[in-house]
């Protein structure tokens, strides 16, 4: 049976000359790059030519990025590392986020509530999406008792692949002194232009697995004259942000991967080409299956992405009957994989719970071929069909 590979939303398979770069790296570049020695530095090096190459994919300075073990911990070092050290003070700082946010920023944020942190959470519209007024309003209330404030919002949602006004939200922040704005973007380096300096973020994530390179590594980006708190102490790496020895082999691959991502996003056809594929799919799965609804196919989207509701089924059901045809879907993030529960960015949207039961992600990549498509076109309405038929869910 060949694999139709339809969920790069929770990772992209490495490339080639990704996998060549790291078994090189484990090869011959073993060295700790923190060692004084030629070896050493000449592991350093190349490192530091990686951060250059994943700095240039973001229009950030090299010395800017931070490398972390993934999207998880680099969230984690933005919204702690900021807001952390205010939990102490006579007013603590103030968290501005929407419910549709992943868990690796949810989370934090309601770890962060429960010490004792202010968190304001901005209703989004039926695509997921918040306004940039939203955000002014909510900086000059919590602006007006002079707490620090941190906006963290995504770029692109790993569910529906919405894309927030990321360029308007950082005007509306940064309208009043001491806010900072954290966008996670895991989901749209790589795919789509991302460039923090015109965007005018403070602090920006991603990770290479999303992108064609390998997992266990990413970044954050701190603009210069941003001040963390360390969550890893024990050594000088990475700014005296992340203590402990780099994953030389991780990064290398993550700066290949960069590369790689870079003369992708310069080939503006065929990234036309594979959103016409995307859609070419979502239509045809409508038009067998009419009770299907696109979630979120309203607004601006990621080329990349569709999420579809199935109403009266439930999204385990149809992963299983799909993975048995060798189609590879997931139900919204697959940190969240085995919860029988809606998932919250739908129901946030205001998704009708038997919609979102139903809801399944399919996720294409830059690798990703219109003969797999077709297949996948017709093998999710045969899955889908035979499942009304013998195990409907009662509404």
């Amino acid at each position: 049976m060949e694999l139709i590979y339809l969920d790069n939303n929770a990772t992209t398979r490495p490339d080639d000359a990704v996998a060549a770069a790291m078994d090189d790296a484990n090869r011959a570049l073993w060295a700790n790059p923190s060692s004084v020695h030629r070896f050493g530095q000449m592991v350093r090096q190349r490192l530091e030519l990686a951060r250059a190459a994943a700095a240039e994919l973001v229009g950030a300075r090299p010395r800017e990025l931070v490398f972390t073990s993934g999207g998880t911990e680099a969230n984690n070092l933005a919204i702690r590392g900021l807001l952390g050290p205010t939990l102490g003070s006579a007013t603590p700082g103030v968290l501005i986020t929407t419910p549709v946010e992943h868990a690796a920023v949810r989370e934090p944020a309601e770890a962060y509530e429960a010490r004792g942190g202010a968190v304001v959470r901005l209703a989004v519209d039926h695509d997921g999406r918040i306004g940039p007024q939203q955000v002014a309003d909510a900086v000059a209330s919590a602006h007006e008792d002079g707490r620090a404030v941190l906006v963290s919002v995504q770029w692109a949602n790993n569910e529906t692949g919405v894309l927030q006004p990321v360029d308007a939200i950082a005007r509306a922040a940064h309208e009043h002194k001491r806010v900072r704005l954290h966008v996670d973007a895991t989901q749209a380096v790589g795919k789509i232009p991302v460039d923090v300096k015109a965007t005018g973020v403070d602090l920006m994530t991603f990770a290479g697995h999303k992108f064609h390179g390998p997992k266990g590594v990413g970044a954050l980006y701190v603009r210069a004259g941003v001040r963390l708190d360390a969550l890893q102490r024990g050594g000088p790496q990475e700014r005296e942000l992340r203590g402990g020895t780099e994953n030389t082999a991780g990064i290398i691959g993550l700066g290949v991967a960069a590369e790689l991502a870079r003369a992708f996003l310069e080939d503006v056809g065929r990234i036309d080409a594979l959103r016409e594929l995307r859609d070419r799919f979502e239509q045809a799965v409508c038009r067998a299956c009419p009770k299907t609804v696109v979630n979120a196919g309203g607004g601006p989207r990621l080329w990349n992405t569709t999420n579809l509701g199935f109403p009266g089924l439930e999204a385990e059901a149809v992963l299983l009957g799909l993975s048995e045809r060798g189609v590879c879907a997931s139900a919204g993030a697959a940190c969240s994989s085995g919860s029988l529960d809606p998932s919250p960015v739908l129901l946030a949207m205001g998704v009708p719970e038997p919609t979102a039961h139903g809801a399944v992600r399919f996720s294409l990549s830059r690798q990703t071929t219109p003969d797999e498509i077709d297949r996948a076109a017709l093998i999710v309405p045969e899955v889908v069909r035979r499942l009304a038929q013998t195990l409907p869910v009662s509404a």
